[in-house]
């Protein structure tokens, strides 16, 4: 499970809570059914990965994974049977006998996930562990992280604000804001129907635009008028004629329509295998869609018209306090 959310929404906090580091100042924390408020950290059966890699700069790696099992007094056997296991797990054993200070950033934080495993925990903490490492080292290690996980049948929290990462290590997500959880589910489930307009434009990236309600059937056929008057067509709701709503219509379910939205290329990316366009609309609703690297890419200052996949579209209320308001981070 990633717990998600901008910087300051309480990820960390939470987990440090969880964990035993900080106590709550109100409630309790149940692991596995078991009231665990007020035992100590080391007696939860919980290991922890901060963001900041954490190992003992005087100790070879064998030693590091090896302190925990030696301060439960386990013997020099066992010790060594969990150094070797979890060193090989993590793909860092043949280099047991090196410091941390010869290793990569990225390699010192699998030492440190396999010396929170050998600690025996059942639950295991990571708290942004791969936000100070370098984004190719980042994509190659979310996979080595879940590979882990899913071989040793654990349960983790990992905390993060990456979207991306915890689209792509995650069974579940916890979206936060503001100290609570704003929503909960699946990674596609929360991308492909979002709840609330904060979480579509938190987890991946999308268009929103503001409408009233123009036409609605029992069978929950939906038009909606944009600000310039354009009507168009979204998803099956509830919503009735007058109710004000917001659109969402992720980039990728934009395309070029002859009979689409009019709308005025004002800048266009190169996003690898894609190029990224964003237009104004005349409804002066900014609209972004996609282009395969190799496909018909237009210039800044050209007009376009585009229109979208009704059935890809979520509608939300309109929030009281406005869009910008709704999506604001901090």
């Amino acid at each position: 499970m990633t717990i998600l959310g901008p910087s300051g929404c309480g990820k960390t906090t939470l987990i440090k809570v969880i964990s035993g580091i900080w106590t709550p100042t109100e409630g309790k924390v149940y692991v596995d059914g078991r009231d665990v408020t007020n035992i100590p950290m080391e007696d939860r059966d919980v290991g922890y990965v901060f963001q900041n890699i954490a190992l003992f700069p005087h100790m070879n790696l064998r030693d590091n994974v090896e302190y925990s099992p030696r301060v439960k007094d386990q013997g020099d056997e066992r010790m060594a049977e969990l150094s070797e296991e979890y060193l090989k797990l993590v793909g860092m054993f043949q280099r047991a006998g090196m410091l941390p200070s010869e290793l990569s950033g990225g390699e010192q934080q699998k030492v440190a996930i396999a010396r929170a495993l050998a600690s025996g925990s059942k639950m295991l903490m990571l708290d942004e562990p791969l936000s100070a490492l370098d984004a190719r080292v980042r994509v190659e290690l979310r996979y080595e992280l879940r590979r882990i996980v899913k071989k040793l049948g654990i349960t983790v929290l990992h905390v993060t604000h990456d979207q991306e990462e915890a689209m792509s290590v995650s069974d579940r997500i916890v979206l936060m804001r503001y100290g609570a959880i704003a929503e909960s589910g699946a990674p596609l489930d929360i991308y492909r129907r979002p709840k609330s307009v904060f979480a579509a434009n938190f987890i991946g990236e999308t268009n929103l635009f503001e409408c009233t309600v123009s036409d609605w059937s029992k069978s929950g056929k939906t038009r909606v008028t944009m600000r310039g008057g354009r009507e168009i067509r979204v998803s099956r709701t509830d919503f009735r004629p007058g109710d004000a709503v917001v659109v969402s219509v992720r980039p990728e379910h934009v395309r070029p329509d002859e009979d689409g939205i009019e709308a005025k290329v004002r800048s266009v990316s190169f996003r690898g295998v894609y190029w990224r366009v964003r237009t104004m609309a005349e409804s002066s609703d900014y609209i972004e869609y996609d282009v395969p690297a190799d496909g018909e890419v237009p210039e800044v200052g050209d007009t376009v018209r585009l229109s979208f996949d009704r059935n890809a579209s979520v509608v939300f209320p309109r929030p009281e306090g406005g869009i910008e308001e709704e999506i604001r981070l901090e």
